[in-house]
Parts: C-alpha cells; sequence; structure tokens
C-alpha cells in the first residue's frame, strides 16, 4: 500500500466509503483527535517497557494496548458518516465497532487500578514519571475528543456509546498515569505544593 495518494493536497480527505469533506470538518476533527490520544498511550506505552516497573506496569501495559485497540475502533466509527452507507444514523452497512462492553471493560479496569493506588485526597499536578506525564497528556487531549464529539453531535447523529467511551477513557488514562507514577516509585505532587 502506498502511504501518499496526493488526493489530499486540496485540504480535502476521504471518510470511509468514499464521501470527501474538508479536513477541518467535524467528523475529521473528532476522530482525529481520538487519534492523537491514541498516539500519547503509544508514547507512554514506549516508557512503559516490559518489566521496567514490575508486575503493576506490565499489567498497566496490556490495559494500554487494548485501549489503543480500542480508541483505533472508536476511529473507524467516526470516520463512518451517517446515512445509508454509514453507522451512526441506525441504518447501518456495517455495525458499529464501539459497544457498552468496551465501556464496562473501562470501568472495571478503573476500578482495579484505584484499588492499588493510595487515595487522592487533593489535586495533583500531571506529569512525573515519563510514561504517567505521556497519558495526562493522553487524558487531556481525549477529554479534547470529547468535546469535538459533542460539537458534531450538534450537527450529525453520533452514537452515544462513543461518548459515553471516551468520558470513561479520561478517566480510566488519569487513574492509568497515577499508577504508573507509582509503580515507578515516583511521589506524586500536589497542587499546592511549592518547590
Amino acid at each position: 500500500m502506498k502511504i501518499y495518494t496526493r488526493q489530499g493536497d486540496e485540504g480535502e480527505t476521504s471518510l470511509r466509503f468514499g464521501r470527501r469533506v474538508a479536513k477541518d470538518a467535524a467528523r475529521v476533527e473528532a476522530y482525529g483527535t481520538a487519534d492523537e490520544a491514541n498516539a500519547f498511550v503509544g508514547l507512554a506505552l514506549a516508557h512503559l517497557t516490559p518489566g521496567s516497573c514490575g508486575a503493576r506496569g506490565d499489567a498497566l501495559r496490556a490495559k494500554l494496548l487494548r485501549v489503543q485497540r480500542e480508541l483505533f475502533d472508536l476511529g473507524a466509527d467516526l470516520s463512518l458518516p451517517p446515512g445509508p452507507a454509514g453507522g451512526s444514523s441506525g441504518a447501518a452497512a456495517e455495525p458499529p465497532r464501539v459497544d457498552a462492553s468496551y465501556v464496562t471493560r473501562l470501568e472495571a479496569d478503573i476500578d482495579e487500578l484505584e484499588a492499588g493506588l493510595p487515595p487522592l485526597r487533593q489535586f495533583i499536578l500531571p506529569g512525573g514519571s515519563p510514561a504517567a506525564a505521556a497519558l495526562h497528556a493522553a487524558r487531556a487531549i481525549s477529554r479534547r475528543a470529547e468535546r469535538r464529539v459533542v460539537a458534531l453531535r450538534a450537527a450529525e447523529p453520533v452514537a452515544p456509546v462513543l461518548l459515553q467511551y471516551l468520558n470513561r477513557l479520561s478517566d480510566f488514562l488519569f487513574v492509568a498515569a497515577r499508577t504508573a507514577h507509582h509503580a515507578a516509585g515516583a511521589e506524586e505532587i500536589r497542587v499546592e505544593e511549592k518547590t
């Protein structure tokens, strides 16, 4: 497969099934922002190498790899325009990839990871270990993706589960960042601390 096609040189791209739209269209903004979050999860994984943070880090790696695949599925669902050839209107030519089980898995992951962390009693600054910092960035970007999907929903039909997933994802990434931080043996910096 050739990487460059020259078809986007005029500022347009193709949604799934070929409909051409501007590269700054709300739907493209939504799935592009989900892709950015996915890239930062990948950056976290690059810092959280197997065995680098013990069993806790390895368990987190497995969850993050699954989340990367889920974000790919979310992007695929968002790139499907509404209508008979698309999936958001209910008259799908192909079923959506993201369903309620994705949200349920994230909730179970959040509960599992939180059980291994000290209780959070104050706001903390994003950062810490390189993996934790990347996960905090992914969290902020996933919140932006959620805002982009809300904007898209104002113009076109969007499956509610996509917003539910992104909402839960930002919670998961926050807890994942804390987990990576603690697995690396670092101390969290509270907002009110002076350096």
